[in-house]
């Protein structure tokens, strides 16, 4: 079966360094057709470079990576180094990285390649503030038919906000665009809280990584271990959540997963509340569902899809 073609849309951060080495891990299945990067974990001069370093230590120098927005449509831009430190990817060595930087923007080239595929054909996987997503579809309408689903991570219902009480941090950082995003029509897959936190980076899980005798799965052990000292301390838990990879593991083997299909709107128009993901888990607004709402995950066998992405990369 031919490689699903993918756009992959992030922010580094150490979760998305880890979600970007599971899928250029497996070529044979995903068909990465360019990475952008936005700014939103750390700023855009830093996402970029990260997203570089991360396809130099795959061994991916043919992978095409573009320099998106710089910050949100509206509201001024959040970042995270408490969470994932100032270089956005604290626990890696970091250098100038041999793979260059496209001279294109990352909106002109995710318009320009839908532009050019067939009607339902590229999956969209955006794991950060979805603000190039949202700026294509607004620069270039025609672009909808052409996408054939966004798997993406964001949003929060059972779990609440991590950035607000209500609100998680990539629809937060540019709710706006996340509207733009969810009420475009296409089939989205939204990997939430309510799923990532089930998806925790425990001792033994983080042991059988470092385990993995190659030089990938060291730099994740390494990264890891920084990332997971705030959630930790933050959630009192056995580990910290590991978010973006779980939309390259759905894509992958999606029976890992376990969802319900619901309408979700964002609230763009509260201080209090803005960035909340709105979803009508009972259907009680009659609205038509718009997404497709991951709610449950076999966390061991998403550890152990991670692990053999790691050991192919060795």
């Amino acid at each position: 079966m031919a490689a699903t073609p993918i756009i992959i849309d992030c922010d580094p951060g150490q979760d998305d360094a880890v979600m970007l080495l599971m899928a250029l891990a497996v070529p044979d299945q995903l068909d990465i057709l360019g990475i952008t990067a936005v700014a939103g974990n750390v700023p855009l001069a830093l996402t970029q470079r990260n997203t570089r370093l991360m396809c130099e230590l795959a061994g991916r120098m043919d992978a095409r990576v573009f320099a998106g927005c710089s910050r949100p449509m509206v509201r001024d831009l959040i970042t995270a180094e408490a969470v994932h430190g100032r270089t956005g990817i604290d626990g890696y060595d970091i250098h100038d990285p041999a793979v260059p930087l496209e001279p294109q923007h990352a909106v002109d080239f995710i318009v320009d390649t839908l532009m050019a595929a067939d009607d339902n054909s590229i999956t969209l996987v955006p794991t950060g503030p979805l603000t190039n997503i949202g700026l294509a579809i607004v620069k270039e309408p025609l672009i909808v038919p052409r996408i054939k689903e966004i798997v993406l991570m964001g949003g929060a219902m059972r779990e609440g906000g991590n950035t607000s009480p209500s609100a998680e941090f990539n629809i937060l950082v540019d709710p706006h665009a996340a509207h733009v995003v969810f009420t475009c029509g296409r089939p989205i897959t939204a990997m939430s809280l309510d799923v990532t936190h089930l998806a925790l980076t425990t001792k033994e899980r983080l042991e059988a990584v470092g385990a993995i005798d190659n030089k990938v799965a060291q730099a994740v052990h390494s990264m890891l271990e920084f990332y997971d000292r705030h959630d930790i301390e933050k959630y009192g838990t056995d580990g910290g959540p590991l978010h973006d990879p779980c939309t390259i593991a759905y894509l992958l083997k999606p029976e890992l997963f376990q969802g319900k299909h619901v309408h979700v709107a964002v609230d763009i128009h509260s201080e209090r509340t803005m960035g909340e993901t709105c979803v009508d888990y009972w259907r009680v607004t009659g609205e038509a569902p718009n997404t497709n709402w991951i709610h449950s995950i076999d966390a061991d066998g998403f550890y152990a899809l991670l692990n053999d992405c790691l050991r192919a990369l060795g």
